[in-house]
């Protein structure tokens, strides 16, 4: 069965595997001891260490390792900001963060900090004149990922490094999806990381802190990892992440792969547009990572499309809201003002058959059509004037039109104002996709320069209404409040 979810996990390396089993055998002891078995565990950790810091290039008393990613990431945010009190307590990072990034700036603002969040262009990416322009005296850290996990995106670490250094602020890059294709450009101050992005064994998380980077760590401290993360190491997990991450180091077969994939990935982001009707495409198409591709499909529920997807053998991941429990729309997504429905990342992880690629490309077709079919989407998503719209009163357009006044709190046009009378779509209690296909099976039911209003309480139409109007050259006029969720008002010009 085709895995097409790396940027989750990667299938453990077979070299991770390899040394995995041997160092259980050599590295269960207690490195601190000073006895055979200690020693022989304490000099595995170390050629541990220095292979990671070869890999991520920087000295090895600059590595520690931790308990995860995660871990690597809360401790590397804590301590910065902690070490730098004194300085300031803003922190700046970008809107497209991992939630471990996001997660710890709560915590910093809930404990009296302050959080700076960094807006993104359509394809994600950050630009180096806003952390300039963001940058100020009381600015403690910043926090850039290196390439995004949802779509690929790769960020101007190297630009944003150069302006961090001049004004004399840390830079802590989240390297979790690039370690395993190559290093991060130089001039970072902090870099966090996962073994199991990079085919290492769970539960390994890697931070990097240069010397001369203030750092305080925070918590109950030991003597394990020079007081920065505390508790007995994972040894043998240990070395099978360093030995698995210098494999991919060791020759020039990383590069080689990386360009296969990346052709790989060209065909995929060339041929769903063509193959599959109303596909928006995300992401950075040149500065992105070799290995993935998103897309978004109108009209179509993400959970039921990866469901599909399984069944027909391809283990794929998405961003969409509907396959979170939460029922909010991804905040990568979200903040590139992209669609959320339907959303649907593959990520190949290594040695992928291109045979497999086009199996896929074979399927999708098919399987988003049949989930299209059970939700009642016109054929190919075409809007058409034989689907009805669900008004909230009857007695035609005008009464219509009142009515969505009525309930956003606004008043109402007469059938005499120079705006055109429009369709009220009542989509209160459902849940995405439908909120739009109502909307598309609407919008031929009003003339040109009439309004359609929707009436939403899933937090996913605030989002995917108006990128279905850029999609669909409609013009969204906006969102009003109404007495539950919202109601949102698009015109037609086309």
């Amino acid at each position: 069965m085709p895995y097409f979810d790396a940027a989750s996990a990667a299938p453990l390396h077979p070299v991770a595997r390899e040394a995995l089993l041997a160092s259980l055998d050599e590295g269960w002891a207690d490195p601190a001891r000073l006895y055979r078995e200690g020693r022989r565990a304490r000099l595995l950790l170390d050629a541990a260490r220095e292979a990671a810091a070869e890999a991520v290039g920087c000295r090895p008393d600059e590595v520690i390792f931790t308990p995860s990613g995660t871990q690597a990431v809360h401790s590397g945010v804590s301590g910065a900001l902690a070490a730098r009190r004194r300085v300031g307590r803003r922190l700046l990072h970008s809107a497209v963060e991992h939630s471990s990034v996001l997660h710890a700036a709560e915590v910093h603002a809930a404990a009296g900090g302050s959080c700076t969040e960094l807006a993104v262009d359509r394809m994600g990416r950050v630009a180096a004149g806003d952390v300039a322009a963001a940058l100020s005296p009381d600015t403690a850290l910043v926090c850039l990922q290196s390439a995004n996990h949802e779509v690929g995106t790769e960020q101007p670490v190297e630009e944003v490094a150069a302006l961090c250094r001049e004004a004399g602020v840390p830079l802590l890059v989240d390297a979790a999806q690039s370690l395993p294709w190559g290093p991060v450009p130089g001039g970072w101050s902090l870099l966090a990381a996962s073994a199991h992005k990079w085919g290492g064994p769970p539960g390994v998380g890697l931070l990097a802190v240069r010397k001369g980077t203030r750092f305080a760590p925070q918590g109950p401290r030991d003597e394990r990892e020079s007081g920065r993360s505390p508790g007995f190491e994972n040894i043998p997990a240990i070395v099978a992440a360093a030995a698995s991450l210098r494999a991919l180091r060791a020759g020039p077969e990383t590069v080689t792969e990386a360009a296969r994939l990346r052709k790989l990935v060209d065909r995929i982001r060339t041929r769903v547009p063509e193959l599959v009707p109303d596909v928006e495409m995300t992401g950075d198409p040149v500065h992105r990572l070799p290995h993935l591709v998103t897309f978004s499909c109108l009209y179509v529920d993400g959970e039921a499309l990866l469901h599909e997807l399984d069944r027909a053998g391809f283990s794929v991941s998405s961003g969409s809201s509907c396959t979170s429990s939460t029922l909010t729309p991804s905040h990568v997504l979200r903040a590139m003002g992209v669609l959320s429905e339907g959303n649907v990342r593959v990520s190949l992880p290594y040695g992928t058959d291109g045979a497999e690629v086009e199996r896929f490309l074979e399927v999708l077709p098919a399987v988003v059509r049949s989930v299209r079919e059970r939700l009642g989407v016109p054929a190919a998503g075409r809007e058409t004037a034989t689907a009805t719209a669900t008004a909230t009163a009857g007695g035609g357009p005008e009464a219509a039109a009142a009515a969505a006044a009525e309930e956003a709190g606004e008043p109402g046009e007469s059938a005499d104002s120079a705006e055109p009378a429009g369709l009220v779509v009542d989509s209160l209690g459902k849940r995405c996709p439908l909120p739009v296909i109502e909307l598309a099976k609407a919008i031929p039911e009003v003339p040109v320069g009439g309004t359609v209003t929707v009436l939403a309480d899933d937090e996913a139409a605030r989002q995917d209404i108006p990128a279905w109007c850029t999609m669909r050259e409609q013009e969204y006029v906006g969102e009003r409040p109404a007495e539950r969720g919202a109601a949102y008002v698009v015109r037609r010009r086309a």
